[in-house]
């Protein structure tokens, strides 16, 4: 099925009963084939995990990635304003371009793991309104950055790399992330790009602010994204929905894209059950947000470049865990005798 049209921030929580659910016979099949390889049950760890995942979402006891899309999402951001990154806003744009020519890390990571790659620049000269002083995004614009990354989504994909790129997205990360579970500021904020400890004061002041503005909206996941969120986050968003309606399933990447979706689970937690992640980020708030949305990171790899990277390298290990699924020969089929 296709996303289902949706006109107001406030019907988002209303999709977790609309969007199709796990496939329970299909993931129990693919738990039987497991047990029926040569191999010790249980012997391949987390591999036979994600295998079983894939079943899942797939509806098929022997799924395939025949072709998997990588879309990166880049957007610009007002609450630069506040001095909360050392690179100004102009690398967002320059780095879309390296990627668009193959430069870029995210570029080697896809091509390596078989992924096909694009860029979606959203508004990159319309920087989303300093959060401080107002919402970062009218309803409107949020919905309409959602929209986009939800049709940036190709249904026939057999899996979904989610990435992003965006000065200052680090401090929009943080602050969706404290808005969303609470807790002190400092421990989701930290250098992203390689901030300083001058800098990360000022982040840390600058979520303080936004927060203390937008108090109204806590508790009110939607309303949260378009207060304190960009463009990139919206759309990862509907990408993450649109994957959820096509039961696509998804691999975040650090920090900032899972902040994105996490927005999701705030709204109802079913909402991201179809969503690995990737990675856990050197970044210090992105352990923590894993604890709160209850996901376990396929890698752990100490890094935090976002783009997407970490995703795609985790790719790699869904396809080996459906190669071991798919490829191996069960116990009858070699003549190799049970216990």
């Amino acid at each position: 099925m296709s996303l289902p049209r949706i006109s107001s921030l406030d019907q988002i929580p209303l999709l977790a009963d609309r969007l199709p659910d796990a496939d329970a016979a299909a993931a129990e099949a693919a738990r039987a084939r497991q047990n029926s390889l040569t191999k010790p049950p249980g012997s391949l760890g987390r591999l036979e995990a994600l295998a079983e995942f894939m079943a899942t979402w797939r509806g098929t006891a022997r799924p395939e990635i025949w072709r998997a899309q990588a879309l990166v999402f880049a957007g610009n951001h007002g609450i630069c304003a506040q001095g909360v990154n050392p690179y100004p806003q102009e690398v967002t744009a320059q780095m879309v371009a390296n990627f668009e020519t193959g430069g870029a890390a995210i570029n080697q990571l896809c091509a390596v793991n078989g992924a096909e790659l694009s860029v979606v620049a959203l508004d990159l000269d319309r920087p989303t309104g300093d959060f401080t002083e107002g919402p970062a995004m009218s309803e409107t614009d949020c919905l309409d950055a959602l929209w986009q990354g939800a049709s940036a989504v190709d249904e026939g994909a057999d899996i979904l790399v989610l990435g992003e790129m965006g000065i200052g997205n680090s401090t929009v990360a943080a602050a969706l992330a404290a808005a969303c579970f609470g807790g002190d500021v400092a421990e989701w904020t930290g250098p992203g790009t390689g901030s300083d400890k001058a800098g990360i004061t000022r982040k840390i002041d600058a979520i303080e602010r936004g927060l203390k503005r937008h108090e109204g909206v806590i508790g009110n996941a939607p309303a949260i994204l378009a207060a304190l969120g960009g463009r990139e986050q919206a759309a990862i968003c509907g990408a993450v929905l649109a994957a959820r309606a096509a039961r696509i399933p998804v691999i975040l990447d650090g920090f900032i894209c899972t902040a994105a979706a996490a927005v999701l689970y705030a709204a109802d937690k079913r909402l991201l059950d179809h969503c690995l992640v990737g990675h856990v980020s050197a970044e210090p708030g992105h352990r923590k947000l894993l604890a709160a949305i209850h996901k376990r990171p396929v890698l752990e790899f100490d890094m935090r470049l976002g783009e997407g990277s970490g995703a795609a390298l985790a790719l790699g290990i869904v396809r080996a865990a459906l190669a071991c699924h798919n490829g191996m020969a069960t116990f009858g089929e070699a003549g190799v005798s049970e216990a």
